[in-house]
């Protein structure tokens, strides 16, 4: 098992150092830069700014300039917040968006395998209808009118719950909840589909004729193998979660990356979209990483396939 998770962790440095190259050389070609304004600035200003953050040296010079600060944990100074570094802007919104996207994926898990599996039970029934129905309308719905309706539901209608910001609890509530909504139908749908194909397996038939009570076949045997699927596309939804914020933290002023990321990209700020597209490459290889883990936990047929 050791072997496979380091050949694993190789393979995502690799991923990780492909990102890297390939963000850097795109924001080379694309054009303007980061200095470019309506005004333009005097040669002699424009000189001293670009030798200040190399952008005066070759490109290749600068690509390995970049890989060495990269490598030593240093992410490089913010263009557009000048007495910032990106390692201090990584430092002080990571861990929100960390907690918003942590918080809809337990939300999901939670909610998903909940209904996926009264879904499987009452097939044909009117709840699995209506699961069926709430699954195919959340992900219908882009994620921006799922918030907005909850907060004039919710804030703007009954004022039970805050509009937005962040820090107390009830302000993980809405935003948790727009963040997972899809996620939650997708998984709901999979963990029903997953459980209808084990409830005619071989191996439920001999368990219901040796007497097995049908609530132990239920979460030991069907739940427990349904569960493989689900853990093959955790990796990608834990991924799309922690980093696929954007909307959600700007509908709901969350101050996580997201809002960082689209100014970061309308200024042209090179150091602060490579930090953090670096830190969203490590949040999907290390969940990947996890993915595989569990992947061989609850299922060690793979461990097997991997050693022949």
């Amino acid at each position: 098992m050791l072997k496979i998770v380091f050949s694993r962790a190789i393979t995502g440095l690799f991923v990780l150092f492909t990102v890297i190259s390939f963000t850097f050389f795109l924001l080379r070609v694309l054009p303007g830069g980061p200095f470019d304004t309506e005004k333009k600035l005097p040669p002699q200003i424009q000189q001293n700014i670009e030798k200040k953050y190399n952008l005066d040296k070759p490109v290749w010079k600068q690509y390995l300039l970049h890989i060495k600060s990269i490598s030593k944990g240093d992410l490089g100074p913010s263009y557009k917040y000048i007495d910032r570094s990106v390692n201090d802007i990584i430092k002080e919104t990571l861990p929100v968006s960390l907690k918003l996207g942590i918080t809809s994926l337990l939300l999901s898990l939670i909610l998903g395998c909940t209904i996926g599996v009264l879904s499987s039970i009452k097939k044909g029934r009117t709840i699995d209808f209506l699961s069926f129905s709430l699954s195919t309308a959340l992900i219908s719905v882009p994620s921006f009118v799922i918030g907005a309706f909850l907060i004039y539901l919710f804030s703007i209608k009954y004022g039970i719950l805050p509009a937005g910001l962040w820090g107390k609890p009830q302000h993980y509530v809405l935003p948790s909840l727009t963040l997972a909504a899809g996620s939650t139908a997708y998984l709901s749908r999979l963990v029903r589909s997953s459980m209808l194909d084990v409830f005619d397996a071989q191996f439920i038939r001999t368990a219901k004729a040796k007497g097995v009570r049908d609530f132990k076949i239920i979460i030991k045997h069907i739940f427990r193998n349904a569960l493989i699927p689900v853990v093959t596309v955790l990796g990608p939804i834990t991924a799309y979660l922690v980093t696929g914020s954007f909307v959600v933290e700007y509908i709901f002023a969350i101050p996580g990356m997201g809002k960082f990321f689209v100014l970061a990209v309308s200024n042209r700020d090179y150091p602060l979209i490579m930090g953090i597209t670096v830190i969203y490459t490590l949040v999907l290889v290390l969940s990947n990483l996890i993915v595989d883990i569990l992947y061989m936990i609850l299922d060690p047929r793979i461990r097997f396939e991997n050693k022949q």
